[in-house]
């Protein structure tokens, strides 16, 4: 399948990298709204540099569509492409409202195209790896799930962290244990959540001030329709540290993944009321997270006429959520989840 990268900013080297080490994918256009930023990522890992999101449209070449834009204009980016008549991924979140993502998902449908969404975490080989572990009963009945997203002050590192900042950390982070444990254990029904900003002036490199927009600090409780309950945590102040990763707390057992967005990952089981012991993972992990998994599982999906696993119905349900726990948090009062989504299948490997 040839991919088309619409925005090359921070994470587009990354993608661009595990695209071409993929059998079947083929980077073949890039395009960006800031000058410079496309024909360097094409010099880089080739392609044509194209100067608008129209001239890219219009390349015949591209196939599917990678959408790498900043969140605000995600919705915006994947409706134009689809009305191109091509395939997109977009990195998450699928849109900022659940109407906007809802109407993607429909207009895919409608055009006969796939949509998918980010992230998709879950097909790293310690997430497949605990999700066996689950559907084998190895912990029982599972039904609380603690999850923590902290990953710091992004100014630190990140040369332009304002759109992300826009959005919050649950939108940003808080998506990658969300999406694994609905994956898991199906969609969310209900939402309690509290946020709040704990350090509202941020200082970038440069020496350049500003002022968050949204919480920097989230607290949600999730329930999930098939019983589950959800403690989750997204910070952009606490860094990374031992507070990170997810636990399943099982009848039986717990199971703890030390890192959600890794697929080598450190995988502890204890069962009964014993200590944690180290797993061993499905297969030989891929090293951090691989961007292209999700591309590929999307075109084998088009060659075999079914849905991509890191797919649009989920990620728009993902996205009502966030809804909910922004409702919520505003509002001091649990919020109803009422869309839904088919399960993905897990991975032959991760059987």
């Amino acid at each position: 399948m040839n991919i088309g990268i619409v925005g090359c900013g921070n994470i587009a080297a990354r993608y661009a990298t595990t695209i071409g080490a993929a059998p079947g994918l083929d980077l073949v256009a890039a395009t960006d709204v800031l000058p410079g930023r496309a024909e360097e990522l094409a010099a880089s890992f080739g392609g044509v540099a194209h100067e608008t999101l129209e001239e890219l449209l219009a390349d015949g070449d591209v196939e599917l569509v990678v959408n790498l834009t900043a969140p605000q204009v995600h919705a915006d980016v994947t409706r134009a492409a689809l009305e191109a008549g091509r395939h997109v991924y977009s990195e998450k979140p699928l849109a900022l409202r659940h109407d906007e993502a809802r109407a993607l998902v429909e207009l895919a449908a409608a055009r006969g195209l796939l949509l998918g969404g980010a992230p998709s975490t879950l097909l790293g080989e310690a997430q497949q790896t605990a999700w066996k572990l689950v559907r084998e009963g190895a912990i029982g009945t599972v039904r609380i799930a603690y999850a923590e997203a902290n990953w710091g002050r992004l100014e630190t590192w990140h040369p332009s962290p304002q759109s992300l900042y826009g959005v919050g950390a649950f939108v940003d982070v808080g998506v990658y244990p969300l999406t694994i444990v609905t994956a898991m254990f199906g969609p969310a029904r209900r939402v309690s959540a509290y946020g709040t900003v704990v350090m509202p002036e941020r200082t970038l490199g440069s020496g350049e001030t500003f002022r968050l927009e949204a919480p920097d600090f989230v607290v949600a409780a999730i329930e999930l329709e098939r019983g589950v309950v959800v403690r989750l945590t997204a910070t952009f102040y606490v860094m990374p540290s031992k507070q990170r990763g997810l636990e399943l707390h099982g009848d039986d057992g717990r199971l703890y993944m030390a890192a959600w967005d890794a697929a080598n990952s450190r995988l502890e089981l204890a069962t009964g009321g014993g200590d944690y012991e180290p797993v061993e993972l499905v297969r030989e992990p891929y090293d951090g997270i691989d961007w292209s998994r999700a591309l590929v599982d999307l075109a084998e999906a088009a060659r075999d006429g079914r849905a991509p696993r890191a797919n649009g119905e989920h990620a728009a349900h993902v996205v009502e959520i966030l809804d909910a726990i922004r409702t919520s948090a505003a509002d001091g009062r649990p919020v109803e989840v009422h869309s839904g989504f088919t399960p993905p299948p897990p991975l032959e490997w991760g059987t």
